[in-house]
């Protein structure tokens, strides 16, 4: 009878309260993190005082990647999508604390544990695909994001040690084919985000408007001299002259040239390679060591470059 009543209650009482605690500190946490990356790319908040340096925030936020919806004067961050997340695990970590829920906290709790192990392992896994990104993609570090990263795998982590799981080889089970369908996903996601793709166009903020003329062989032999040669544009986003100047080389030709971002709030931007090489006007064309701003010709660029192709531009 003793064995029965111990059983009752733990299967009540399932998981651990004190797990539940901490897991609903770390979600505070990570509510206040991508709360205050949401609210910055919305413009609500000011800078934020990123360790070893904004750039590199920047750099990840303004990303391809960064944005999960685009629209007509209205983005949402992929922060946004955290942020939800992190709701989530916070109320569901602490709704069976509350008092009052007696009759069906058993129900509750079973429930909420398979919801915790739920959300925080979607997250862990989709977070993993988003360091691989900013490691190998973006190249660039940002606090914030590795923060949301560790925070959860520590979700999942106290999700598995305090579930008070009766069948782990079916949360295993389960964990398994769930984890590899996000990886999965993501992976997609990301691939269809990738600029490098051949047929990608950059959207969202931070991307400069596509090319929409056409290249002839003379263009496109043109830009592969410029690029074979170490010839760079340093362009900027919002620039009409850039564009402008891409439009007279023509979408496949533009694709080809070596175009460097300077614009801090640009996709992939190298804002402080701009600024070491004094760059103050756009576009401005560095050729054989030397720097030209404004829009050039493109005989101009072929006799400063040295082409030696054809020319019927």
């Amino acid at each position: 009878m003793a064995t029965q009543r111990l059983t009752s209650r733990r299967r009540q009482d399932q998981g651990s309260k004190w797990v539940r605690i901490v897991m609903a500190v770390l979600a505070t946490v990570g509510v206040i993190d991508t709360g205050s990356i949401t609210l910055k790319f919305w413009g609500v908040l000011g800078n934020l005082s990123c360790p070893m340096g904004a750039g590199g925030c920047d750099k990840v936020l303004n990303s391809p990647w960064g944005t999960l919806f685009q629209g007509d004067g209205f983005s949402i961050p992929l922060s946004f999508a955290g942020l939800i997340a992190y709701l989530a695990v916070l109320v569901m970590a602490v709704v069976p604390l509350l008092p009052g829920l007696s009759e069906n906290k058993a129900d509750l709790s079973r429930r909420t544990w398979w919801g915790l192990f739920t959300v925080s392992l979607v997250m862990a896994v989709f977070s993993l695909v988003l360091v691989g990104l900013m490691v190998i993609k973006i190249q660039a570090f940002c606090f914030f994001c590795v923060l949301s990263a560790l925070l959860s795998l520590c979700l999942l982590v106290l999700s598995l040690v305090g579930g008070g799981w009766d069948d782990p080889s079916q949360l295993l089970f389960r964990g398994f084919l769930l984890a590899l369908a996000v990886l999965l996903g993501g992976l997609i996601w990301a691939s269809v985000l990738d600029p490098a793709r051949p047929d990608a166009v950059a959207t969202g903020p931070g991307a400069a408007p596509p090319v929409l003329s056409e290249s002839n062989p003379a263009k496109i032999s043109l830009a592969e001299h410029l690029t074979a040669s170490g010839a760079v544009m340093y362009s900027a986003y919002w620039c009409p002259h850039c564009h402008e100047q891409k439009e007279l080389f023509g979408k496949e030709a533009a694709d080809t040239l070596k175009v460097v971002e300077c614009a801090p709030t640009g996709q992939n931007n190298e804002a402080k390679l701009c600024q070491s090489k004094g760059i103050e006007g756009f576009p401005t064309w560095e050729i054989n060591g030397e720097l030209d701003s404004g829009v050039k010709k493109l005989p101009d660029l072929a006799r400063l470059s040295g082409y030696q192709g054809p020319k019927d531009f």
